[in-house]
């Protein structure tokens, strides 16, 4: 089942990306905007919910947890509103892959998953991948997006390393949609963002782009929490990463983000290589 939840989560994170570049395209990215989209999420995966057995734990340092780990999201979601709007869908999604190496490390050290070499092979091979996407020789440079997307992986990746095994003591897509109703509520009070200023972000041109955006956004957290319950993070987290290739695809087709084209065909080749040695 887990590999069902993997795939769903690289179908809606394609297009939880692709998507939220669309939005940004006919709106300025700011508090705002992230706000929306993450109650929409939120609401989603609540909805969601109602398919699973409700539970609440009673040990208080399980709330603790999921409060840190929705601090750390709401840091990562407004960071990364500001870095979506500065570069393209694709790039935005390999700079994301640093939460993969984080996770993989985690399932060994903290989580005490078994090392297999086969899985290590893939794993590095898919990091690889995307930078040979990433990397332009004589033309790169770490511009202020790039380092807010790095910092924003970092964030990201020690919420989801506080979430995996705290969101096992909750109906789980409840618990997703708490991780995205609450850092929106914490935007929302640090940032003083009124209701009318959400209300702007919605016209009768993008009011489609937007609910879909927040959608795929709260069906990509269900999906990838989902798949770390069921699945181990050294398998789990390297196929997560198949999201970069399928973001230089749809990316080059419908956004027209078309450069290295021989590059991300070889970096495809080695995606799909590591599939099969992390299925092994």
């Amino acid at each position: 089942m887990w590999m069902l939840y993997v795939f769903l989560y690289v179908v809606f994170a394609i297009g939880y990306n692709q998507f939220y570049k669309v939005v940004l395209k006919t709106t300025k990215g700011d508090g705002s905007l992230t706000v929306l989209i993450q109650f929409i999420g939120g609401l989603t995966a609540l909805l969601f919910s109602i398919f699973f057995e409700y539970k609440f734990p009673t040990d208080w340092k399980i709330y603790l947890l999921l409060g840190i780990a929705c601090i750390f999201y709401a840091l990562s979601d407004r960071i990364n509103t500001v870095v979506r709007s500065g570069i393209e869908a694709s790039t935005f999604s390999i700079i994301k892959q640093l939460s993969t190496v984080f996770m993989i490390v985690a399932g060994l050290l903290f989580f005490k998953e078994e090392f297999v070499l086969k899985k290590i092979i893939g794993a590095t091979l898919i990091i690889f991948s995307n930078i040979l996407i990433f990397y332009k020789r004589g033309k790169q440079k770490l511009d202020k997006y790039v380092l807010l997307g790095i910092c924003s992986s970092i964030i990201s990746s020690i919420a989801l390393f506080l979430d995996v095994n705290n969101s096992n003591n909750f109906n789980f897509a409840f618990y997703a949609s708490l991780t995205l109703l609450v850092p929106a509520i914490v935007i929302t009070s640090v940032e003083r963002i009124k209701i009318s200023s959400i209300k702007r972000k919605i016209n009768k041109n993008n009011w489609k782009v937007i609910l879909t955006t927040g959608v795929c956004c709260g069906l990509t957290l269900i999906s990838q929490l989902r798949a770390y319950q069921l699945g181990e993070a050294t398998s789990v987290a390297p196929l997560c990463a198949l999201t970069v290739i399928g973001n230089v695809l749809v990316g080059y087709i419908f956004l027209r983000e078309r450069n290295s084209l021989l590059k991300k065909l070889v970096a495809a080749a080695l995606i799909i290589l590591s599939v099969f040695l992390i299925k092994g």
